[in-house]
């Protein structure tokens, strides 16, 4: 009997995911436990092992698909079966859901040079995380290709193009020095600038995705913002000292002061099951990424118990794996508080929207040095804004405030929990 292979599940808020690769073509015999697709979820690029052994008869989506929960992707004879009678039953394929079907949308009269720039590149331009990871495996700059995926989105398909392109391309022939024009000098080239004006683009993926998650937390929660201002003049010395033994960054600092302050202030490390108010035992603190297409929160999971160093080398490699698309689901998955840092965009404060179902997120501004009062006398100091938005359904305006008291207490004495403190 043959096997439908379908679009998992990845944890609770996944309604559907984007078909990245095939590992396997129509006809190719394929084993119990071998990958056979590859799928974008809004979080995550994750392998699809197939669960039955036997024949691919027939593949319903084409690449880049978006695909609901629990529909059929693949059909799998097993053996003894008759794979053209096998596909035959299931026609032409499956019909792809509106989103993989709607071709990218194009402002009506919109001139071809709008959607790329003089050079022919699609510049600011959607990159999947499949076609970014491939991309960097391969030394190909992004930024120098034009998407031909909805919205101009670059696909893996469009890297694997320019792979196979270079591979075609003939050795260069050197030329004699004594025929060689000299070399001119190249002209200033203004700063490059998002060819999307008049253009149109499907909400769709990560966007898609944001966008849902973000409405529907201010709408299903009452949020309130409270902000305060820290001289961290101490905390960039200690930072300097730190800096003698590894990096950290002060989003480091933060992250450890926030994780600290939520052991002495359960109730912000909580949520809200229906009507029951769960106090998490488990401290994790999430720290938004920004990406091109998006943005991702990856989590240092148990964090109170991590020291600074451990959260610092802890933090970069989630960076960088989110930069490359290679964040596993359990690296997104688990998180209790968040903190979100614009600092190094020049923002002095802003008013974050809660990670839901978490109750409460950090809004950290840049670092501004200015005249201050300190010790009766007017000095320079160097003063930051954070934000704290926590849901007014769990936690209060006083006990949210002693929470954010406390974090900027740890970051105005230079954050001097031991740095082998677990």
């Amino acid at each position: 009997m043959a096997v439908e292979v379908t679009m998992p599940k990845f944890g609770l808020t996944m309604t559907e995911g984007t078909i990245q690769k095939w590992f396997k073509n129509e006809g190719d015999a394929i084993k119990a436990g071998e990958a056979i697709f590859e799928v974008e979820t809004e979080k995550v690029l994750y392998e699809v092992e197939c669960s039955a052994t036997g024949t691919v008869a027939k593949l319903l989506y084409p690449l880049e698909a978006v695909v609901a929960v629990g529909l059929p992707v693949a059909i799998i004879a097993e053996a003894g079966e008759n794979v053209a009678e096998v596909a035959a039953r299931y026609g032409s394929g499956a019909p792809t859901t509106q989103a993989a079907a709607a071709p990218p949308v194009t402002a009506p009269n919109a001139a071809p040079a709008a959607a790329a720039s003089a050079s022919g590149r699609r510049e600011g331009a959607p990159v999947t995380p499949a076609a970014r990871k491939l991309a960097q495996e391969s030394g190909i700059d992004v930024s120098q290709l034009v998407g031909t995926g909805p919205g101009g989105r670059i696909t893996r398909e469009d890297v694997e193009k320019v792979i196979a392109d270079r591979a075609k391309a003939p050795t260069p022939t050197a030329v004699p020095a004594s025929v060689t024009a000299p070399a001119a000098t190249p002209a200033p080239r203004p700063a490059a600038v998002p060819a999307l004006a008049g253009q149109s683009m499907p909400l769709r993926g990560m966007r898609k995705v944001i966008a849902e998650r973000m409405h529907k937390s201010l709408q299903g929660s009452a949020q309130l913002t409270i902000t305060t201002e820290v001289d961290v003049t101490q905390l960039i010395d200690r930072r300097q000292e730190v800096q003698r033994e590894f990096n950290a960054t002060y989003t480091d600092f933060i992250v450890q002061a926030c994780a600290h302050a939520l052991k002495q202030h359960p109730r912000m490390n909580s949520t809200l099951d229906g009507e029951t108010i769960r106090h998490l035992e488990q401290i994790s603190v999430g720290i938004a990424v920004a990406l091109e297409e998006g943005l991702i929160v990856p989590v240092v999971a148990n964090t109170d118990k991590k020291s600074l160093k451990e959260i610092a080398q802890e933090a970069r490699a989630l960076a960088e794996k989110a930069r490359a698309g290679k964040l596993t689901l359990e690296e997104v998955s688990g998180g209790t508080f968040t903190v979100s840092n614009l600092g190094m965009f020049g923002v002095d404060g802003f008013t974050p929207i809660i990670n839901a179902p978490q109750t409460g997120i950090l809004g950290v501004g840049r670092i501004v040095e200015k005249p201050v009062i300190y010790r009766t006398e007017i000095a320079k100091r160097s003063m930051m804004v954070l934000s704290l938005t926590f849901d007014h359904r769990i936690i209060d305006g006083a006990p949210a405030g002693a929470f954010l008291q406390t974090v900027a207490d740890l970051l105005a004495h230079g954050n001097r929990i031991s740095l082998d403190a677990r």
